[in-house]
């Protein structure tokens, strides 16, 4: 995959194209093995747990040419991505809350 390929990508919108590519998965397993599967983040705070998504330090929007780099990626744990992406927890659904209760 090239970088052209990402930047078209990115303008499209079409980022899910991107996080099924081969390419991302093969970078991905790396960064993952790397790693250990372990988050970083927390390992940093002396803390354990368990690697939920590879994270991009600088963003694929901003930094296409970076997309499959090593060293661009990083494990965290789902709390430490939240924390790094808050913009996406406003995008999800609120589940309806029915007030009345029987």
């Amino acid at each position: 995959m090239t970088t052209a390929e990402i930047v078209r990508m990115t303008l499209l919108g079409d980022m899910t194209r991107f996080y099924n590519s081969k390419a991302w998965k093969n970078v991905r397993a790396e960064a993952r093995r790397r790693d250990n599967n372990e988050c970083q983040l927390c390992k940093e705070e002396g803390k354990h747990s368990k690697c939920e998504a590879v994270h991009h330090i600088k963003e694929v929007r901003e930094h296409p040419e970076l997309a499959l780099v090593l060293s661009n990626l990083v494990c965290v744990c789902k709390v430490h991505h939240n924390r790094e992406h808050p913009e996406k927890l406003q995008k999800q659904k609120k589940k309806f809350e029915n007030e009345e209760r029987w």
